[in-house]
């Protein structure tokens, strides 16, 4: 599999060096902006690297106020500017996305290691396109969605599950798996069982790492979904977890970053060892087929 561009890693990657040079020009965003046709909004969104420049120009304004004029390092972010702004891997596909879902899907391109929890469900980069249709046609009626949409949603995971086989630095996955999501049973045996092979398969690979967390126990359980990605080159590491309200939230603040990763660690040192994981899995698609 190709690498894909990765236009969300370099925006943040952008606005985590316009903030070095902000402050170590000694402006704050209001400062820098004066004088400049550039509003304090759109530079905080670029530092954050939620939106790009929209024209080169005002990149090479910003870095004339800050006293940039080694033209080398100029040329290096103008270029990286350029990059930022190009399309995402799943632009045109034709779904409508839920709030936050691009950006969500911009920086899991981009990382290099995740891990993942979720309560009730197996975790999406680990669904295979069955179990992700059953996912969808229960949720179908509620959501009130079309079949269209459905598909397309579906076939988006299916692309995103390529980063875990890809031959160029495939994505390093660690998962830990709630028992009662396990046993939750969607579609149906044939479904089930479908999903219990696939899970046995990815736990072969080196870079996934699937442990279950037992039902019954005494141990921490996150009541929420939980997704930490590790980003390259420095970048922050990001949390992300679904809303009720159907949106996704995505932030790199340390303070939530630290607080995700304390609740996967609680969870993954009170799981079952790795290597215990294929043969539960065989049990449970013996008992589901009784």
């Amino acid at each position: 599999m190709a690498a894909r561009p990765q236009p969300t890693a370099r925006r943040i990657g952008l606005g985590h060096e316009l903030r070095q040079l902000r402050k170590e020009a000694g402006f704050t965003i209001a400062e820098a902006v004066h004088g400049l046709p550039i509003d304090e909004s759109t530079l905080q969104r670029v530092e954050t690297g939620w939106k790009s420049f929209r024209q080169a120009s005002q990149l090479r304004a910003l870095l004339a106020k800050y006293g940039i004029e080694d033209e080398e390092q100029v040329t290096r972010l103008l270029s990286l500017q350029r990059e930022a702004s190009s399309r995402e891997w799943w632009t045109g596909t034709g779904t409508t996305m839920l709030s936050g879902m691009p950006r969500f899907l911009g920086v899991e391109s981009a990382a290099k290691e995740i891990r993942i929890f979720h309560p009730t469900i197996v975790p999406g980069l680990l669904q295979s396109e069955p179990y992700a249709r059953a996912i969808h046609e229960i949720h179908k009626p509620v959501d009130e969605t079309t079949t269209e949409f459905m598909e397309h949603s579906v076939q988006l995971r299916m692309k995103r599950k390529e980063a875990l086989t890809r031959d160029q630095d495939p994505l390093k996955l660690w998962a830990v798996l709630y028992e009662p999501a396990l046993r939750y049973v969607l579609g149906d045996e044939t479904v089930m069982r479908n999903q219990y092979t696939a899970l046995i398969e990815l736990a072969e690979l080196e870079n996934v790492t699937l442990q279950v967390l037992p039902q019954g126990g005494r141990s921490y359980m996150a009541f929420h979904d939980v997704n930490i990605m590790i980003l390259p080159d420095g970048l922050p590491t990001t949390v992300q977890t679904d809303t009720p309200w159907s949106t996704v939230a995505v932030t790199d603040k340390p303070r939530e970053v630290r607080r995700f990763s304390r609740m996967f660690d609680a969870m993954a040192a009170a799981a079952r060892p790795p290597q215990d994981t294929p043969g539960f899995l065989h049990q449970l698609s013996r008992e589901i087929a009784r």
